[in-house]
């Protein structure tokens, strides 16, 4: 049954039907729109890869035992996760699939040690969220080689356009507590295999999760998560701890607060105004 929350939102799925496509091709396209993901697309590479790894590295020393997973929504806060999410080469993948105009409002440094036991049930991103209509793309960069064995996220295709599943509590060890209702019935999940410096891009009502490292590498990840700026935050105090960038193009209806690119990137001199999920 739909919650309250739920029903004031907008959870269909729009196509992406960009009329001149910067990065992705027709058959990409396609691909996003009938299964709800599209990958592996290459941003950085070489000296890249291994800067972004000792940048992410760094915050997570930084935050001690909390940056694994504790890491959220500090792109207005820190100048090297704004740089990221700013990165024009990340960002014409995602106009071809939301369009000009682009907010990233959020994002998650992820990271699963060596053997660590904690799963991501299946969800859906924007059930949780406070957004409508539902427009956001999460784009998922490798800072590690992720695959199967190190826990890479899993999709279930084509589960993106389908609205808001049921959901029930989980008992497993887990990042967080509830999961899609039936989901082991909705088709078989593909993992997503990235080199580092890779990315994918997912919609936000797609089925997904992850299960527990049983490596013994560590699988890392920064998610960065953008919508268009028509896009509403619908919910006062949930709004509260959305620190937006413009990123490309225009807002033209003043919804979103935008914020400059910060002088700090220290983590300890600040902190997150809101934590979002996971995957």
């Amino acid at each position: 049954m739909m919650t309250d929350a739920l029903a004031q939102l907008d959870l269909s799925f729009r196509p992406a039907a960009p009329a001149t496509p910067k990065k992705l091709s027709p058959a990409q396209i396609e691909a996003y729109n009938r299964d709800g993901f599209v990958r592996p697309f290459t941003i950085f590479t070489g000296e890249e890869v291994v800067k972004n790894r000792a940048y992410i590295d760094g915050l997570m020393d930084a935050m001690g035992e909390k940056g694994a997973y504790g890491i959220n929504c500090y792109q207005a806060r820190l100048a090297g996760l704004w740089d990221l999410a700013t990165d024009p080469r990340i960002l014409d993948h995602v106009e071809d699939i939301i369009g000009p105009d682009i907010v990233c409002w959020a994002s998650a440094i992820l990271s699963k040690r060596p053997h660590d036991p904690k799963q991501v049930p299946w969800h859906q991103d924007a059930s949780f969220w406070r957004l409508s209509p539902a427009r956001t793309v999460t784009v998922w960069l490798a800072i590690d080689d992720v695959d199967e064995d190190n826990s890479a996220m899993r999709w279930i295709p084509g589960t993106h356009d389908k609205g808001p599943f049921e959901l029930e509590k989980t008992g497993a060890e887990s990042v967080f507590h509830i999961q899609t209702r039936g989901a082991g019935d909705m088709g078989t999940p593909v993992h997503d295999v990235l080199q580092a410096g890779q990315i994918s891009l997912h919609a936000d009502m797609l089925v997904h999760g992850s299960e527990p490292n049983r490596s013994d590498r560590r699988r890392c990840g920064l998610t960065l998560r953008y919508c268009p700026t028509e896009v509403r935050i619908i919910d006062d105090v949930w709004a509260r701890g959305v620190e937006a960038i413009l990123c490309r193009g225009e807002d033209p209806g003043g919804h979103w607060t935008h914020h400059p690119r910060p002088e700090n990137d220290d983590i300890t001199r600040t902190s997150s105004p809101h934590v979002v999920g996971n995957n």
